[in-house]
């Protein structure tokens, strides 16, 4: 008798579901095209002329390749220098934001040190504060220092500040690491730091290489430390070079959008670049 009424009348979860993953397509799809909806008007206005814009307004397509903007705005800020103080701003960080975090967490997650929780805490507060509490005792630290207005003040402040996210992350990662691999790699005869760089770091290799993306990416977009840290022109990154420059001079549209399409492109081709590595250490975890 079910089994007749199930014929008579069939369930309609499998039509629901299928009908399901369509309309999740379609959403992901609008919200991407919303997204990407900004990043295609700066483009498509960092290649127009002034005449073009005040003409045909910011939302039509260039009548053509007007390139004079990208290269007024390249030669107006030195835009070669800027991003060789980001790339090797961001660079550092990141590489030594990842291996500052590695230790800690080591030490919290699977050293057990006593006062781990505390610490956790402490690096979970370290992630809440505001930039804007941290600009006045930094400026007099790197005063004290004899470091102001020099890439290394910004280096130390932001591989500290990246490495206590990464602390936090790595530590809850490393506490549900299995033990017997531990044990048995100690019963083998290997050492803390055989441990850490033979068997804790190859298999965490995944997450270690997502943190290294997103330090790059957040350390390339600051902009209100650097601005607070560095004050020569030769020194300036690529965020702070665009909104001050933006701020003494009267730029037009074309050449403004040509300025943010510029400091973007740098992230955009770093993100593709490792795009395959976000992704596998995304999906594959840090435990294997």
């Amino acid at each position: 008798m079910t089994s007749q009424t199930e014929a008579i009348y069939p369930a309609p979860t499998r039509n629901f579901k299928g009908w399901g993953k369509y309309v999740a397509l379609i959403a992901l799809g609008v919200t991407l095209l919303l997204m990407l909806f900004p990043f295609g008007i700066v483009t498509i206005n960092a290649f127009k002329s002034p005449a073009d814009y005040s003409g045909h307004g910011p939302m039509s397509l260039p009548t053509g390749i007007y390139l004079q903007g990208i290269i007024d705005f390249w030669n107006r800020v030195d835009f070669t220098g800027k991003l060789v103080n980001s790339a090797i701003i961001s660079v550092t960080v990141a590489i030594l934001g990842v291996g500052l975090s590695l230790l800690n967490a080591f030490a919290l997650g699977i050293g057990r040190v006593r006062g781990r929780i505390w610490f956790l805490v402490l690096f979970m507060m370290a992630n809440t504060l505001p930039q804007e509490a941290l600009a006045y005792p930094l400026y007099y630290f790197s005063k004290f220092l004899g470091i102001y207005n020099s890439q290394i003040s910004v280096i130390i402040v932001f591989t500290v500040i990246q490495s206590a996210f990464g602390t936090y992350l790595l530590s809850s990662v490393f506490s549900a690491f299995p033990r017997e691999i531990i044990d048995a790699a100690m019963i083998d005869g290997c050492n803390k730091w055989q441990l850490l760089t033979k068997i804790v770091t190859p298999i965490s290799m995944p997450t270690l290489a997502v943190l290294l993306v997103f330090f790059f990416i957040w350390t390339w977009n600051e902009f209100f430390l650097p601005m607070i840290l560095l004050v020569s022109n030769t020194r300036w990154t690529v965020p702070l070079a665009i909104a001050i420059l933006q701020g003494q001079h009267n730029m037009d549209a074309t050449t403004s959008s040509a300025s943010a399409l510029l400091g973007l492109l740098p992230c955009i081709i770093f993100f593709i670049l490792f795009q395959r590595t976000l992704t596998q250490g995304i999906t594959a975890g840090s435990v294997k």
